[in-house]
């Protein structure tokens, strides 16, 4: 895990400027992709302020409705789109958010990348409220009580979670996170 003590607009503008660097256009097999940032919003956070052109977009999924419809615009210039994990008003228990739904519907926006923000419990007393951690790893304390994969029912994929995080954009978000003022 990387920490670092960085709160608001600094660290917005400073993590916009870096995704540039994952903005450029990406090969995959035969066609050319545009990076899409999405933020999937924790509890409390229900909306981006300052969102231009924004929209909530209703999506389905094979595995029904996201936890909400998805907010789409451009922040800052880039184009993004905004989940909010637990519904707007924080209508759904950890166990009861549709996880497989909320991501296929930000792939059918033509999302790339995610960021989860999410306030949970401190379990290191080095780290003080209001830090920032960018994870490496994850402890799932839902996955009994939901399905944890993608595939069943006649499909059979396997998927390592060794390496649960995109290495990119957390190195990214780190750098920015060290890179900016603390308020």
């Amino acid at each position: 895990m990387e920490g670092a003590q960085q709160r608001g607009p600094d660290l917005r503008l400073s993590l916009w400027a870096k995704l540039d660097t994952l903005r450029t256009t990406q090969s995959k097999g035969d066609f050319m992709t545009q990076t899409k940032i999405a933020v999937i919003g924790g509890s409390g956070i229900y909306d981006i302020n300052g969102l231009e052109g924004a929209e909530w977009l209703t999506v389905e999924s094979p595995w029904g409705p996201p936890s909400d419809a998805i907010l789409t615009g451009t922040l800052d210039g880039v184009e993004m789109a905004f989940l909010p994990r637990h519904g707007r008003g924080h209508r759904l228990l950890p166990s009861e958010v549709p996880y497989r739904a909320n991501i296929h519907g930000l792939k059918q926006l033509g999302v790339t990348h995610v960021l989860a923000v999410s306030a949970v419990g401190i379990m290191k007393e080095h780290i003080s409220p209001g830090e920032m951690v960018v994870p490496d790893q994850l402890f799932d304390r839902t996955k009994d009580v939901r399905p944890s994969t993608f595939f069943g029912d006649g499909i059979v994929g396997h998927v390592s979670m060794a390496d649960p995080f995109c290495d990119e954009l957390r190195q990214v978000v780190a750098k920015s996170a060290r890179d900016s003022d603390p308020l």
